[in-house]
């Protein structure tokens, strides 16, 4: 299950960037450049939804509504299936 996450990025003056989101407060990540530090992002923010769900915790009114979001959706896919005949 994926959930769409908004993420503020800013330059340091010290070199690097900073990314913090309002969604999911106490995600911080900090890398040398825009791509690590949204992959980063990323780790923190599964593992801060995680710790959430496994302490019973209340989640974060937009990642609570977005989970609720995928859990109602409903998909239709199709798949190739070999059949073996004779």
């Amino acid at each position: 299950m994926e959930i769409l996450l908004s993420l503020q990025i800013e330059p340091l003056d010290e070199g690097g960037y900073l990314a913090t989101s309002e969604d999911l407060q106490g995600l911080l990540a900090q890398g040398r450049t825009v791509a690590e530090t949204m992959e980063i992002a990323q780790d923190i923010a599964r593992k801060l939804v995680e710790s959430y769900l496994e302490h019973g915790d209340p989640l974060p009114p937009k990642i609570a509504e977005a989970l609720k979001q995928q859990r109602v959706r409903r998909s239709t896919v199709k798949v190739p299936v070999a059949v073996i005949t004779g």
